[in-house]
């Protein structure tokens, strides 16, 4: 193993997850749903937190651990969550519930995200989290930033897609995709953008001011 590998494995080795998040995850494994790494979620309440978020919207609810780690860092926010799939909101609904979480700071919106996201207000929430179908990344943050208040953050998970980003030589759509994302980006001025390795890489969008 390399020490990048080395280094890898204790940052997400590093994270202990409550007990909520932890069952979240096991859900999450036993409905076939990808969700974020310890370190990610960390780092996901990490800015929720920074931010004084009190607005927060997810595409892409899963069985509910990356919805509990952006409570974890703003536990008085509201979040909105958008996802296809019903049955996963449903065991999201009951992790958020069983974690204290009242019901009047979850809504859950199932649908095509690209549906629904349009009706969304803009410059209305602190937080953006993008983890869903990562066909439809650029999409997404397009809205996302739209979406987010100056000084609130698009934060966007797999940006190195399954560590394909970085080799050139690999051309499928969706690391395409995420490479243009991540190009068009770096030469904006409208955002204060990092890009971290942990998980599967994560890209974190801070819109400046106006």
């Amino acid at each position: 193993m390399s020490d990048q590998d080395s280094n890898w494995r204790f940052a997400e080795e590093f994270v202990t997850e409550s007990p909520e998040i932890a069952l979240a995850r096991q859900h999450s494994i036993e409905l076939g749903v990808d969700a974020v790494s310890p370190a990610v979620g960390a780092q996901i309440a990490l800015v929720a937190a920074a931010t004084g978020a009190t607005n927060m919207i997810e595409i892409g609810t899963g069985a509910g651990v990356s919805g509990l780690w952006l409570f974890r860092g703003a536990p008085s926010a509201v979040l909105t969550s958008i996802d296809i799939e019903a049955e996963h909101q449903q065991e999201a609904r009951k992790a958020f519930l069983d974690s204290g979480i009242t019901t009047n700071r979850i809504r859950l919106i199932t649908g095509r995200a690209l549906d629904v996201l349009p009706r969304m207000n803009e410059r209305s929430y602190d937080i953006v989290l993008v983890d869903a179908d990562p066909g439809k990344v650029i999409e997404y943050v397009e809205h996302g930033l739209r979406m987010v208040r100056a000084g609130g953050t698009v934060i966007v998970t797999h940006a190195l897609w399954r560590g394909r980003v970085s080799d050139p030589a690999k051309r499928d759509e969706t690391t395409v995709g995420y490479r243009t994302l991540l190009r068009e980006i770096a030469g904006s001025e409208a955002v204060i953008s990092a890009l971290s390795p942990v998980g599967d890489g994560l890209l974190q969008l801070t819109k400046r001011g106006d």
